[in-house]
């Protein structure tokens, strides 16, 4: 049975960052990122977000000499199931979409894989994940910006989310990488 992995930024106050201090030199990230997407055959992501994010890494996976080539080949090879209440198909390669009730969608996902499944989404999409409790492991690139305000992944939560912490690594950067299980 496969896992649902959260990989995301946010800020220190938890908010998603929209390009505020969004220097977080990849580089640093590039080997967690690449082992993260290892253990996964699967990527689930929202339509908004699915609109820029694969093509995006579908035109990297085409660029050998791309430093990111790598973790593009990664993700353009893996099966994407795009979240949708608008669409009905999909154009992208190696990407479906999924129409149905969400909870019902991801537990079916989830039976179904073998390996990990890897989510990467907006804000909209990945609360509706941690509301409804869905999300087994996070892995949270912060950066170290606090906002005050904004959008958070977390607002949806109608009780506590107890989390445990698996790992943090510091980067040069000033980001932190924060990798929670559930307790």
């Amino acid at each position: 049975m496969g896992r649902l992995k959260l990989q995301m930024q946010i800020t220190v106050d938890g908010f998603n960052p929209e390009g505020q201090n969004d220097d977080l030199s990849w580089d640093e990230v590039k080997d967690y990122s690449c082992a993260l997407l290892d253990t996964a055959d699967t990527i689930a992501i929202g339509r908004k977000t699915a609109t820029d994010f694969i093509p995006y890494w579908d035109k990297l996976a085409a660029l050998p000499d791309e430093p990111w080539h790598d973790v593009a080949q990664q993700i353009a090879n893996a099966r994407k199931v795009v979240f949708s209440k608008t669409l009905d198909r999909s154009d992208w390669r190696n990407a479906v979409v999924e129409t149905g009730e969400l909870v019902e969608a991801i537990m079916r996902l989830k039976r179904e894989n073998a390996k990990d499944i890897i989510v990467y989404g907006g804000i909209a999409f990945v609360s509706s994940l941690v509301k409804a409790h869905l999300i087994d492991e996070f892995h949270l690139f912060v950066n170290p910006v606090a906002l005050g305000k904004g959008k958070s992944i977390f607002s949806g939560l109608d009780s506590p989310l107890p989390l445990k912490l698996e790992k943090s690594i510091r980067c040069n950067s000033g980001h932190v990488l924060l990798h929670y299980g559930l307790r």
